[in-house]
């Protein structure tokens, strides 16, 4: 993988096997220039295949949009690499392309070869370097529901029977006509330009504001949202408390906005109780197109600076209710102190009743 993604993770790990992660060593530099930090490393990924042999590699996957180190996108170059190795080797290409939308608006403007062509011809590229494609509809399409699709028979009697046993009918999957409609005009927007960019841009704007006041995030702009880099913002915090659930909590207390926590709290434990670190600790901040105006990303610019100003206050959060399967879905936490009412006294005694 270039990265991996929770629920991806877990049902891998659930099904008896592993997950080999080799993003470019770039991809983990929190404050960074480099346009593909979403990129697979390919002399990493010939030296994996090497340890293990092709025969236990089941499929090589790319996400589009690596949602846990802040969105960022892979070059189509980097893809029709990772395809010559995979030939090479027989080895499947699998494409998460639930955040595709940004990572296509990010070919199109940051890769030279491909500013000339459009959306469209940049999505065929892609779809036709791959063997499988799966997506949620809530990000991609901006749907409930989502698709498989794929080119390799092989692959698609396999899936079928799996499809009614745990979905639907092959043709529809569970979902309803007009959920399947509403998917079908979400998917032809994905090929307007101007509809896709209002995402990136945005998000770029709410960070190059951020950085002017100092605030720590994470470079270049993704997609998906705005990622506050809790691990600097929250040094003082350990990462076994959590800073960035920690961060998330104190930003709804000083302005009701909600954040996802995308760190350590968002990893589980192995098979012998050990916590892994996750490599960042990140607040996202999403900022889906259509949805927000300047005036709101204003607004939540100025009470994250009343924070990083007040950072000092926030505490760590520890675990009351830990599943042991993807605990941060429902797992309960309290604060390692009584900081939340301290920040909240804070807050008032600054800016009263302004939330």
């Amino acid at each position: 993988m270039n990265y991996h993604f929770t629920t991806t993770k877990a049902h891998i790990v659930l099904n008896g096997g592993s997950i080999e992660e080799i993003p470019i060593d770039e991809a983990l530099n929190i404050t960074s220039a480099h346009p593909f930090k979403g990129n697979m490393d390919i002399p990493k990924l010939k030296g994996v295949i090497d340890k293990h042999g092709s025969e236990r590699i089941a499929f090589v996957r790319l996400e589009a949009g690596t949602n846990l180190i802040g969105g960022q996108p892979f070059s189509l170059s980097n893809l029709e690499e990772v395809r010559k190795v995979c030939d090479s080797h027989g080895i499947k290409i699998v494409l998460d392309a639930s955040l595709l939308a940004d990572n296509l608006y990010f070919i199109k403007v940051r890769e030279e070869k491909c500013k000339e062509m459009s959306i469209r011809e940049i999505t065929r590229a892609l779809s036709d370097l791959c063997d499988i494609i799966y997506f949620s509809a809530r990000k991609l399409g901006c749907a409930r529901g989502g698709g498989i699709l794929t080119n390799d028979e092989e692959s698609y009697l396999k899936l079928r029977e799996l499809v009614p046993l745990y979905e639907g009918f092959l043709t529809y999957g569970g979902m309803s006509v007009r959920e399947m409609e509403a998917l079908t005009v979400g998917l032809e927007e994905t090929m307007d330009e101007d509809m896709i960019s209002q995402g990136p841009i945005f998000i770029a704007y709410m960070v190059e504001e951020l950085q002017k006041k100092g605030i720590p995030v994470v470079t270049p702009p993704g997609g998906l949202g705005c990622h506050l880099n809790a691990m600097e913002f929250l040094d003082h915090i350990p990462q076994k408390q959590y800073p960035a659930g920690a961060l998330t909590a104190a930003l709804y207390i000083a302005s009701g906005v909600r954040g996802m926590e995308r760190g350590t709290l968002s990893e589980q434990r192995d098979e012998h109780g050990v916590e892994p670190l996750a490599n960042m600790e990140l607040l996202r901040l999403a900022l889906p197109r259509r949805v927000f105006t300047l005036s709101q990303l204003n607004y939540t610019v100025d009470r994250i600076v009343w924070l990083y100003d007040n950072r000092k206050l926030i505490g760590g959060l520890e675990f009351v209710d830990e599943p042991q399967n993807l605990r941060f879905f429902f797992g309960k936490l309290k604060a390692t102190s009584d900081w939340p009412s301290k920040l909240a006294a804070k807050f008032k005694e600054d800016l009263g009743d302004s939330v």
